[in-house]
């Protein structure tokens, strides 16, 4: 797949620090080998250090050369991660006893090495929910300064043997925001655009996806997907990007000359933004499980450092690929603040 050959690429020349929460589970510990054969990152691995160490032993028989194990029970950097937990917490309630107690929470303790510097990114989700991993994120990274919000999205890849289509899409937001109103769409779709840009370095090319097709259904839920359309061309008039649209007038071309003669996209979208987490997270899976493309996600973006959720499902190809966006991720991020 050339674009997952491009992303590994790329990450392979930024020499990132990638922080894995859950460092003590046997596909996270692949993962993490596959990642240093690629040379697609430095990788800390976080957990028990017994445990970890023993599989690394299992599975490369000796120590691996830019993989470090970090295990917060007894880490050293544990007491200053504490007190920086407790002054971004205190006015939530933090106490330095209750800090130093949910430092040692993989989850945080990966955050926090993302938040101080001492890794790049963080993929955690392997063991974890969704929910704890987002929360780990937000509360301990925090929002990026020029970010609207926080939201997610889905990498699709299709086989060459089992597709016509080539290349890779984005489908957002499939994991976090449940319902966003109109201003919210907007800001998913010019932050999957960005994405997009960044992973791939071609041309996002939005629908904005609904049960209508330019006005073919009367709605208020389509109401609102025209409306977010809007907003986002009005912020940003150099984007690409049509809606509402049906998933086909989108896609297909020859639908598209029948549906939305006038769409600029003319059945070429590579970025589909749902009208909610319903749609999206059914829409994604669907294309995984029936139409057998990969799904490397979900994604966040929007955070003021790259830190990324796993399906707990996942295998350790997905979590190297996921060491890579990351990377990608962290290298984007790092351009944006030394322009700025």
């Amino acid at each position: 797949m050339k674009p997952l050959r491009t992303i590994l690429g790329a990450a392979s020349s930024s020499d990132k620090i990638i922080a894995l929460a859950e460092g003590d589970d046997p596909r996270v510990v692949e993962g993490a080998l596959k990642a240093r054969k690629e040379g697609v990152a430095r990788i800390i691995l976080v957990g028990d250090k017994a445990k970890v160490t023993a599989l690394l032993a299992e599975q490369a028989g000796q120590d691996v050369d830019g993989i470090e194990i970090h295990d917060p029970s007894d880490s050293p950097l544990a007491e200053a991660f504490a007190a920086e937990l407790f002054e971004r917490r205190k006015h939530k309630g933090m106490t330095p006893e209750k800090a130093a107690e949910e430092i040692k929470h993989r989850l945080n303790y990966a955050a926090m090495l993302v938040h101080t510097g001492n890794a790049d990114g963080t993929v955690g989700g392997a063991v974890e929910t969704t929910s704890a991993t987002v929360r780990a994120a937000l509360q301990i990274i925090g929002k990026a300064p020029d970010a609207a919000m926080v939201s997610s999205f889905f990498l699709m890849l299709y086989c060459r043997d089992h597709h016509t289509v080539r290349g890779a899409h984005i489908f957002a937001d499939c994991g976090l925001v449940v319902d966003p109103n109109e201003q919210e769409l907007a800001e998913i779709a010019r932050a999957s655009a960005a994405s997009f840009k960044a992973l791939t370095h071609e041309t996002p090319r939005v629908a904005m996806l609904s049960f209508s097709t330019g006005g073919s259904a009367n709605h208020p839920k389509v109401t609102k997907v025209s409306e977010a359309t809007q907003i986002a061309k009005s912020a940003d008039p150099d984007l690409l990007i049509d809606g509402e649209l049906q998933f086909d007038a989108a896609f297909v071309p020859e639908v598209a000359a029948k549906k939305a003669k006038d769409s600029p996209l003319r059945g070429e979208a590579n970025v589909f933004v749902f009208p909610n987490l319903d749609a999206g997270n059914l829409g994604y899976k669907i294309a995984q499980r029936i139409g057998g493309a990969e799904a490397i996600g979900p994604v966040l973006q929007g955070l003021a450092k790259p830190a990324n959720d796993l399906s707990r499902g996942c295998s350790a190809e997905d979590v190297l690929h996921m060491i890579a966006v990351t990377a990608v991720q962290a290298e984007t991020s790092k351009t944006r603040t030394d322009a700025s």
